[in-house]
């Protein structure tokens, strides 16, 4: 598929659906029934987006595939999503610094998306900058207060930073199809946030005694569909039941 758009919409709803299947192996595991419930509404809302960004994809690839078959029908190598969206959920501490570097990015960039030109991704982007603002600010106030916490809710929290890392700086990566778009006018190009973003997130860990690295190394290839296995049993396990029972409906 040749328009630009198409990549986009995909990238925004593999970000969205791969996290959103992470955070919902904790429904009825979180540490507290407040988290419990919390974590659950934050999937149910990137799940939201997933379903408009994959639901454009699918208009503008005019194939007749709907949001659905693409979630559900594609294989590893069709998927664009970062490499941070698909890190396991190791403990608790990992779940929540994923969310909260993935929220720092995803506010950022949907705040530019809304301003962009074209009017399809505009509206997806306004609908969902509402309620990932919220997440932005549910999880940098968790952060920071671990992060200021205890000894161990400190070294944990620490720890999770350090091996996120390296998976963080996908969200940053430039593909072909991003210097049309932002020919275009429709999106910026992914690596001018990085700077914005870190810049945010530097401030939150200067509340919370965390220290940020300052590597500037990450792993690259995710934007042409390279990821790391652990995408592959995810897969596995969100689209076990349309592949076995193919076509079904409710």
């Amino acid at each position: 598929m040749n328009d630009p758009r198409f990549h986009l919409a995909l990238r925004m709803g593999d970000n969205s659906l791969i996290l959103a299947q992470q955070n919902s192996k904790w429904c009825g595991h979180a540490p507290t029934l407040e988290e419990d419930i919390a974590l659950a509404n934050v999937s149910l809302d990137l799940m939201g987006h997933a379903q408009m960004w994959l639901g454009l994809a699918a208009n503008i690839e005019a194939k007749g595939r709907t949001a659905d078959e693409l979630a559900f029908l594609r294989d590893t190598q069709e998927f664009r999503n970062a490499l941070l969206c698909e890190r396991p959920n190791i403990d608790f501490a990992t779940t929540l610094v994923r969310q909260y570097l993935f929220d720092a990015w995803h506010l950022e960039q949907l705040g530019l998306l809304c301003a962009g030109s074209d009017i399809s991704v505009v509206e997806i982007a306004q609908k969902a900058f509402v309620e990932v603002r919220y997440h932005r600010q549910r999880s940098s106030s968790l952060v920071i207060k671990l992060g200021d916490g205890s000894a161990e809710s400190h070294t944990r929290i620490q720890n999770a930073l350090e091996s996120l890392w390296p998976y963080f700086g996908s969200l940053f990566e430039n593909s072909d199809n991003d210097y049309i778009l932002f020919k275009a006018g429709i999106s910026e190009l992914p690596a001018s946030l990085r700077t914005r973003v870190v810049e945010q997130l530097s401030a939150d860990c200067g509340q919370s005694t965390l220290t940020l690295p300052d590597s500037l190394f990450y792993h690259k290839g995710a934007v042409q569909g390279h990821h790391t296995e652990n995408l592959g049993y995810i897969l596995a396990e969100m689209q076990y039941l349309q592949r076995t029972y193919p076509s079904s409906n409710w």
